[in-house]
């Protein structure tokens, strides 16, 4: 049986950490793509070859711009220009931590009026199972487009792992679901043109759940082991050494590693949705939520660590200085989305803290929702003059020897030291 055809331009809709590596990455297999965000200030930076996102290499979007495989706009209305658009939009939480679809919901009233025909769309952002189907299909169908005939409609997770060496978009296997059979095969066969390993499953339903699934793995997971952190810290004992040991085992142990709180842009999150679905059908997801509440719990949890370590020092959580040593939300990354670094800024300084950070990946905090305030405010050079450092990132450039030369008391969330 033949692949079926995907013809024209590749529109990608928003220009972040899943966008753009998707965009830079079908431009290197030769196709064309034009990326779509809301923001000048990404297409001032992409139309001079710049990358805006420290672990993409300025070289790689530089080469795409430079050969026209890759261009960028702010205005929607071009999506007439594509055979296929793919929404790389963000998924949140609003304050009750409830869904918030309104990227999505915006952008396909946006694009539906522009639509080429026989358009291909695909969803990539993480959502509840349904959405593809409940949510984008009556959105698209509202202008007179009817899938199977006109429309084609899949969704296709996506798996990036911002700073991760070991896997590239390339060759992390592609999961598609498609909202009928012609849509699945059609957006397979898209994929197979820049992806290694494309995975089709059943229909989108199946896709959007196999993505929870993934990350409510790690988060109650996650949580466990934030647990087993306060009960073995009450007994005295190292839980890192705990997980190392434990990890000997050759089978039947996967490790994971506690911390200040879970950050990103999937497991603080994801989570939430299936459970918010679940209520749909009358079934609790206790698992999920109690996962949640433990993770979410950890920086007060962090906070009271650091109250502990002044007063072994004589010293009051009140009117202390303190450094946080990291705000991305992990590692060697210059991503602050969902992190607990900002949370635990909040905390110490609603209780009286004065609260610095030293980030060589992230120079300034960028505006975000839930913690708008701190937005503008600047890195500041590891060195002594505080009474305690919070070490709540373990960024490799920050490494445990200068830490510790400063000679500044230290509550280490990661077990760097």
């Amino acid at each position: 049986m033949s692949q079926p055809s995907v013809p024209g331009i590749i529109g990608v809709i928003g220009l972040g950490y899943v966008g753009l590596p998707l965009a830079l990455t079908a431009g290197e297999a030769g196709l064309t793509v034009l990326g779509f965000d809301a923001d000048p200030a990404k297409i001032v930076d992409l139309d001079a070859g710049r990358s805006y996102i420290r672990h993409i290499g300025p070289d790689r979007v530089a080469t795409q711009v430079a050969q026209g495989r890759l261009a960028a706009t702010t205005d929607l209305a071009r999506v007439r220009e594509c055979g296929t658009v793919i929404l790389c939009l963000p998924t949140p939480l609003d304050a009750h931590l409830q869904p918030d679809l309104s990227y999505i919901e915006q952008t396909c009233r946006d694009i539906a009026p522009h639509l080429a025909a026989d358009s291909l769309v695909i969803l990539e952002s993480t959502t509840w199972p349904g959405t593809t189907d409940e949510v984008v299909r009556p959105l698209l169908e509202a202008h007179g487009r009817r899938l199977g005939q006109d429309l084609f409609l899949a969704y296709s997770p996506e798996r990036e792992d911002p700073g991760n060496g070991r896997f590239t978009t390339r060759t992390i296997p592609k999961l598609v679901g498609g909202c009928d059979g012609p849509s699945g095969e059609r957006a397979a066969a898209l994929y197979r043109q820049f992806i290694d390993t494309v995975i089709p499953v059943a229909d989108a339903r199946t896709a959007e759940a196999a993505k929870l699934l993934e990350n409510v793995f790690r988060g109650v997971n996650i949580a466990l082991v934030n647990e087993l952190k306060t009960i073995l810290d009450r007994m005295g004992i190292d839980v890192f050494a705990v997980i190392r040991a434990a990890a000997t085992k050759p089978f039947g142990f996967m490790p994971f590693y506690p911390g200040p709180g879970l950050g990103g842009h999937c497991i603080p999150l994801d989570p939430y949705y299936l459970s918010w679905k679940a209520r749909e059908f009358g079934l609790p997801a206790r698992f999920i939520e109690l996962a949640g509440e433990i993770n979410r719990s950890m920086p007060a949890w962090v906070v009271a660590k650091v109250q502990d370590a002044l007063n072994d020092q004589g010293k009051a959580l009140k009117g202390s200085r303190i450094l946080l040593l990291g705000v991305a939300y992990k590692a060697n990354v210059d991503d602050q989305r969902e992190s607990p670094s900002l949370e635990l800024m909040h905390l110490l300084e609603a209780k009286g803290a004065t609260v610095s950070f030293h980030d060589p990946h992230l120079p300034v905090i960028l505006p975000n929702r839930e913690h708008g305030a701190f937005a503008g405010r600047a890195s500041v050079p590891l060195g002594p003059g505080y009474d305690l450092f919070l070490l709540a990132t373990a960024h490799q450039a920050v490494t445990p020897a200068a830490i510790l030369a400063q000679g500044v008391p230290v509550v280490d969330t990661r077990g760097y030291l």
